[in-house]
């Protein structure tokens, strides 16, 4: 398969492709739901809540903070993450502008 050629896309088409594209599955959705609902940093095992394996967790949790999406700090032996707010907003901003171009007056089939 050959290289994206993402230099003849916007910077904000090739953003909410990188954002969707971390979102593309069910786990990392999964994961930021779990963070989202507790409402503060998530440090401990998410493995227990998901009943997914500890690497499994880590693999999505790289791919999440590759993009953008969540934070991470480091306190003593473990790592804490959060909802990154400004990905967050710009994904959100993005994402409604992106569905909203299409409104209900657009029926040409």
């Amino acid at each position: 398969m050959g290289l994206t050629k993402t230099e003849i896309f916007t910077e904000e088409q090739n953003r909410l492709a990188i954002l969707l594209k971390a979102l593309a599955h069910p786990a990392r959705i999964a994961i930021l739901q779990q963070i989202i609902n507790a409402n503060a940093c998530i440090c401990g095992d998410l493995s227990a809540e998901l009943g997914l394996a500890q690497a499994t967790i880590s693999q999505h949790l790289k791919e999440l903070k590759n993009a953008g999406l969540i934070q991470g700090t480091i306190e003593g032996v473990s790592v804490c993450y959060c909802i990154n707010p400004t990905t967050w907003a710009i994904l959100k901003d993005e994402l409604s502008g992106f569905l909203n171009t299409a409104g209900p007056g657009n029926t040409c089939c």
